[in-house]
């Protein structure tokens, strides 16, 4: 049973209203109630990237100044970071299947999100292994560098153009989409809680 008092309690408190908030959300006027399954895709991979990079930030600076409590924050949060790139996977087939009535498994950044999704779990299953910190802080920060470069290169084929929701017009929208975010971002902080717990 969840206690109130766990990280994990409060974790899936997030990710519950994350999902209400999303089953609430505004509709589109050309996708209708079919955009809510992309704001919630978005704002997952919005929240997993900013983990990841929270967890390359907290590595180089664990490395910098040799702080043993920096590289056990990298290390949650890498783990963290992970969990939702890889979850995400199954939200961006099920936009795929929403939005263009069939799936597109070749479509570069998918194909890029399956890349890292494995070599994520690799690289945390490996550095978990080795239980070095500093090799986990330059774990983080590597695979973080290497993801970023990997999205700047990808082609944006059948995936909408970098910012979507804030080059719309309609200020409701983006208010949902950075509550929904912000409710991600909190689940994963308190992922990376319970992980720091262990």
């Amino acid at each position: 049973m969840l206690r109130p008092k766990s990280p994990f309690f409060w974790f899936i408190l997030a990710l519950l209203l994350a999902a209400g908030l999303t089953a609430i959300g505004p509709e589109e006027r050309t996708l209708g109630e079919t955009a809510r399954i992309i704001y919630l895709h978005g704002a997952w991979v919005l929240a997993a990237e900013a983990t990841l990079a929270a967890a390359a930030l907290a590595g180089l600076l664990g490395i910098l100044f040799r702080r043993e409590g920096l590289h056990h924050w990298s290390a949650g949060l890498g783990r963290s970071g992970i969990f939702f790139w890889v979850t995400s996977l199954p939200l961006a087939l099920w936009a795929m299947q929403a939005t263009w009535n069939g799936l597109f498994l070749a479509e570069p950044r998918f194909r890029l999100a399956v890349i890292f999704a494995v070599s994520g779990i690799l690289l945390q299953i490996g550095l978990a292994l080795i239980a070095r910190p500093a090799f986990t802080s330059l774990g983080n920060l590597l695979f973080a560098v290497a993801l970023r470069i990997g999205l700047t290169q990808a082609e944006y084929v059948m995936h909408p153009p970098p910012s979507p929701i804030f080059d719309s017009a309609s200020t409701a929208i983006q208010l949902y989409f950075i509550g929904l975010l912000f409710l991600l971002l909190a689940a994963a902080y308190y992922l990376t809680r319970w992980w720091l717990s262990r």
